[in-house]
């Protein structure tokens, strides 16, 4: 499948409406598209599989490693996968938008606010073609896609403006309806706020969708390729609502190839499914804290873990875990009473990078002194016990308390930092509640 990688000059400057913008156009064109999203982002991927129908890949050499990169592009589907990049092209140590677009060896198609611009357009997709050179970088700036550009004498002295060999893929007008409402953590669910498709195909009628779609080029192949995984006797029980939604599809695809899955819904009230483990990914419980309170499903997972059922909860489901949630305006709600902390949320966030954790005994997801790396970004922090046993140190990262993650009890863990199964942290999850 070949593919191309959309940059940004920066944050903000309107990487994900110009990515549905484009996904929109290819699908109109009569290619099917399968989006990405470089970093560890949950919110711009459920955007991506509003307009494109598929679940969005996740592209993290930090989560995943050059390899697991590659293998987890592989699984895609479609004949042409659009890479939405995360902040400016070059901003990021740990993966980057630049360093994803070189371990993929595609091209990079740059989005620049065109609003109050024509020849620095070129100017600014001119330095940063020059910039990866400077910078040691393989990446190839192919062209330009001008955002908030509108047509006639603004696109014509752009387009003018480029030299040969940066082409202009087109424009995204300026068109309110092209807003995607934002709130802690990032843009509002795709589910929530889908941008209208009149208004997208709109703007895709401005994009030249068979150059896009011909300037996309084949990645090389994972040195170790996918290989089905053994499978385990066990049923794994996943949170899945509006208060449990960022989870990777390849967490997903994982717990599917290995075991037998089940969902349920905390807010709606489900009782916990008949299973070995139970996993609660993130999302927004602190927007739901009430209905969790009250529907009782949290307080059976409670007993159930004091009983010895494992529970493995990623931020939110951490959150959950606890013994309280405090909302912003000062609410407590009582949650699972899993783990020995109180949950507060602040009004900026506590938490956002690469992570790296060491695992100090063995737990739900790592052997005694291994390593995994995640990502963590929150904007809650956790006032825990004085007795509390931690799994993890942090190597990199705040975690928890800023030198531990993984608060454990019972046979269960719950952790601040985001994990890719290409960590292997999930296998080891399946094959200990499969003894």
């Amino acid at each position: 499948m070949k593919g191309f990688v959309l940059g940004g000059v920066s944050s903000g400057v309107g990487k994900t409406v110009a990515t549905l913008s484009i996904v929109q156009a290819l699908e109109d064109a009569g290619h099917k598209v399968q989006p990405a999203k470089a970093g560890p982002d949950f919110i711009d991927p459920s955007h991506h599989e509003a307009v494109a129908g598929r679940p969005s890949r996740t592209l993290d050499l930090w989560l995943c490693g050059e390899d697991g990169l590659r293998r987890n592009y592989q699984r895609g589907e479609g004949d042409v996968c659009v890479v939405e990049g995360v902040m400016g092209l070059y901003d990021g140590d740990g993966s980057s938008t630049a360093m994803v677009a070189e371990a993929l060896d595609i091209p990079v198609v740059l989005v620049v606010d065109a609003k109050a611009g024509m020849e620095s357009v070129a100017a600014t997709a001119l330095g940063f073609r020059e910039y990866a050179e400077t910078i040691g970088r393989d990446v190839e700036v192919a062209g330009v896609v001008a955002q908030r550009a509108h047509g006639g004498r603004h696109e014509q002295g752009i387009r003018d403006a480029l030299p040969d060999d940066l082409e202009y893929f087109g424009r995204i007008p300026p068109n309110d309806d092209l807003e995607i409402p934002d709130r802690h953590l990032g843009l509002e669910m795709g589910e929530e706020a889908s941008l209208p498709t009149d208004a997208l195909r709109e703007a895709a009628e401005s994009l030249r969708a068979e150059r896009l779609a011909d300037v996309a080029s084949e990645p090389p192949a994972p040195e170790t390729p996918i290989e089905p995984a053994a499978s385990v006797d066990a049923t794994i029980a996943v949170a899945s609502d509006a208060a449990f939604c960022f989870r990777y599809p390849a967490t997903i695809e994982r717990f599917r190839e290995r075991a037998e899955l089940v969902t349920f819904s905390p807010v709606a009230g489900d009782s916990v499914p008949d299973a070995d483990g139970v996993y609660l990914p993130g999302g927004y419980p602190e927007l739901h804290a009430a209905e969790l309170e009250s529907s009782g499903t949290l307080d059976e997972l409670g007993d159930l873990a004091r009983e010895g059922l494992p529970v493995l909860g990623e931020c939110g489901g951490l959150m959950a875990m606890s013994q309280s949630l405090t909302t912003t305006e000062g609410e407590r709600s009582e949650m699972a009473g899993i783990l020995p902390a109180d949950v507060t949320m602040h009004d900026r966030y506590q938490a956002l990078d690469h992570v790296e954790l060491e695992a100090t005994a063995g737990t739900l997801t790592a052997n005694a002194g291994e390593t995994i790396r995640g990502h963590e970004f929150h904007y809650s922090s956790a006032d825990v016990d004085g007795d509390a046993r931690f799994a993890f140190e942090t190597v990199r990262g705040d975690g928890i308390d800023g030198d531990h993650d993984g608060l454990t009890e019972y046979e269960s863990l719950g952790t601040y930092v985001h994990v890719h199964p290409e960590s292997g942290a999930f296998d080891r999850f399946l094959e200990e509640i499969g003894r």
